[in-house]
């Protein structure tokens, strides 16, 4: 059984923003029951021993944990790669010195438009942008590497080029462009702000081609068709996908809910991704390992095979298997077909 390779640990649900798409629905108050800094070290004890993921501490604002320095020297004493992910107001020069103090390969920083209104509307809060900005710039000084992440809908699907610019300008060392998926306060806005299915489609190609001349990292996140969208670019291109030429799109799959990722929620949830409210089991009650070798939840995440409707028959289920969160929200059946996917099978085409 493979280990995984990123989690994403909600350290806390707490925020000084008030974003119209958060996954977490996060507000400036004290949650029940959050993990305590021992429980996070006893969590941290049980995957460490046993898998070597990526750790990528996030929120709600993770800045907001006093004990969130103390927590990420430990997990990098035990040789845990870490990421932070963050909205980048609260941070100054003395956060920016600790984040690299304590060993962050890499912080990823929310920027959903290339100014002030786009951003500020956003994330509901006046001044955010700047804020954000300016902590941006602190990290660059301290030598930390960062990505800025961007959540594309309605609002600023057009604004992808000055996006791109922008981070460019900042000195970012990656622009990650997550497509909107309807969770948290996303379902609120769902039938206003989400791109329809052939601006979806429209935007990914799109994306395949500005990669090329980016100049910085520059993926689609939380869009598995994207993968493959790039292969029939590739294709009529009349070449291969290489790792070299195009970096992990070559080799990963898109959505890797459960069998490459998981999330593990404030309260010790453990849930295939962020957007996918469902839980495999709770770190309090079942060892991690246990949790991801042998959940039911994860164990049919992983088996492609029981993929339903167009994905099941799909050619590309191997390289996409669908966004399982956006099926889940469109039917109730996790298992079900990618609801924002144009592409017709072949086997159901020719029916």
């Amino acid at each position: 059984m493979n280990g995984p390779r990123l989690i994403f640990w909600e350290l806390t649900k707490r925020c000084n923003l008030r974003c119209v798409h958060c996954r977490a629905e996060s507000v400036d108050q004290e949650f029940a029951n959050e993990l305590s800094t021992q429980q996070i070290y006893s969590v941290i004890d049980s995957i460490a021993g046993n898998y070597r993921p990526i750790i990528v501490l996030t929120g709600g604002e993770p800045l907001y944990r006093k004990d969130l320095f103390d927590i990420a020297h430990y997990a990098h004493a035990k040789g845990l790669p870490l990421a932070l992910a963050t909205n980048g107001t609260l941070i100054d020069y003395q956060i920016a010195q600790r984040i690299k103090a304590c060993g962050f390969q890499r912080v990823s920083i929310s920027i959903d438009g290339p100014d002030a209104p786009t951003h500020d509307a956003f994330r509901g809060i006046p001044g955010s942008f700047e804020s954000a900005l300016r902590g941006a710039l602190f990290l660059y000084e301290a030598g930390v590497p960062f990505q800025f992440n961007t959540t594309i809908t309605k609002r600023n699907a057009g604004s992808i080029d000055a996006l791109l610019h922008l981070a460019k300008e900042r000195h970012a060392v990656a622009l990650h462009v997550f497509m909107l998926v309807p969770v948290g306060c996303g379902v609120q806005i769902a039938d206003t702000d989400m791109l329809t299915k052939e601006q979806y489609e429209d935007t990914l190609r799109s994306l395949y081609y500005k990669t090329k001349e980016a100049g910085i990292e520059f993926k689609a996140t939380c869009a598995p068709h994207y993968y493959r969208i790039i292969r029939q670019e590739a294709k009529k291109e009349g070449r291969t996908l290489t790792f070299e030429t195009d970096g992990l799109a070559a080799v990963t799959r898109g959505c890797l809910a459960g069998s490459g990722v998981c999330f593990i929620s404030h309260r010790g949830d453990v849930q295939p991704c962020g957007y996918l409210p469902l839980v495999a089991g709770n770190v309090l009650h079942t060892p991690f390992t246990q949790i991801w070798e042998s959940s039911e939840l994860f164990t049919t995440l992983r088996d492609l095979s029981r993929l339903k409707g167009k994905c099941g028959m799909c050619q590309y289920k191997a390289f996409c298997a669908g966004c399982r969160a956006r099926a889940y929200y469109a039917t109730g059946d996790y298992m079900d077909e990618e609801p924002y996917c144009i592409y017709q099978p072949k086997r159901m085409s020719h029916a």
